[in-house]
């Protein structure tokens, strides 16, 4: 079995066993962070992930995929520490995170010298040290593929066919994005069995998510909390339906959680929960409380269903084997 990159090392890919596969123990802004530190406490931010990561673990959880890069304050440093003082495995990755702007280093060079980058992140290792990138990530949102938008899918994808490495690219199915992002990959004569589009599941038009999968890609359910998308009861009726067509193979099922953000002030964050755009009790735990019990309680989710979902899936999508 091929090895899959984590901040305590690599692993056997059979090793990982349940995997939550999009989640965050921390996500910023490292420009903000650089320059004010003040805004921030390290010690709460710490806190956060070790308790967030631990309660996933109370739930038979061993494998994190953190889909944190550039623009999100990735920091693998502060990863390895949530990693060692929790025992569960995170696996991290390369890439930008941007729906439009990119700084002139990278406006001014092409796809590339981006990719040079990110296969530096999976073959050397990231930021100074010798821990090494399992995987790439991307992004498409509202603003759909600019110009800045491509030139990072490119790079990804030219990175990923240097490397092998496997993509994760962050869609917005309101704006029909998957599609677009895929044919970018096929264009790149990537391998799309080894392509997550992440958040399918922000809709329940299954006619728009079977496009998508008939691509041959994986696809993210993988927003249960973020109601401002699309509701939990909405969120499971669509899953449920996708089992009952056979997609379990297909299928990642996560909370993209972030243990802390630093998107809004404290009253902001008041007003997306108060406002039941996000739900109060949104965690690396949310599915294992409420959604799998619900799906099991209506016959939709099947032990096998939990394997291939949380164990296999994982393990195909990060190794191709």
């Amino acid at each position: 079995m091929a090895a899959v990159e984590t901040v305590q090392g690599a692993v056997d890919g059979g090793d990982l066993g349940v995997t939550l596969i999009h989640e965050h123990v921390r996500f910023r802004d490292e420009s903000v962070a650089d320059q004010w530190p003040r805004a921030y406490t390290a010690e709460e931010e710490h806190a956060a992930a070790v308790d967030s990561v631990k309660a996933a673990a109370g739930n038979g959880v061993q494998t994190i995929c953190d889909p944190t890069v550039m623009f999100g304050g990735r920091d693998v440093r502060f990863m390895q520490r949530v990693a060692e003082e929790t025992g569960v495995r995170i696996v991290p990755s390369t890439g930008i995170y941007t729906y439009d702007y990119l700084p002139h280093y990278f406006a001014n060079r092409d796809a590339d010298a981006m990719a040079d980058l990110f296969v530096s992140d999976i073959e050397e290792g990231i930021q100074g040290t010798d821990i090494k990138a399992a995987f790439l990530k991307c992004a498409a949102d509202e603003p759909g593929l600019t110009d800045g938008v491509e030139k990072v899918h490119r790079a990804v994808a030219r990175a990923s066919n240097r490397t092998g490495a496997p993509i994760m690219a962050h869609s917005r199915p309101a704006s029909v994005t998957g599609p677009k992002q895929i044919d970018i990959f096929e264009e790149e004569g990537v391998d799309l069995g080894r392509v997550q589009i992440a958040h399918t599941g922000d809709t329940d038009d299954l006619d728009y998510i079977e496009s998508v999968l008939e691509r041959g890609v994986f696809i993210g359910m993988d927003r249960y909390g973020l109601d401002m998308f699309l509701p939990t009861d909405r969120r499971n009726a669509t899953l449920a339906e996708l089992l009952r067509r056979g997609y379990a193979d297909r299928m990642f099922v996560s909370q993209d959680y972030c243990a802390t953000i630093d998107w809004f002030p404290p009253e902001g964050e008041e007003m997306l929960v108060g406002g039941g755009l996000v739900r109060e009790d949104w965690s690396m735990t949310l599915i294992f409380d409420e959604v799998l019990p619900a799906l099991r309680e209506e016959g939709a989710l099947t032990d096998e269903h939990f394997q291939t979902m949380f164990v296999d899936n994982a393990r195909r999508w990060l190794t191709g084997s």
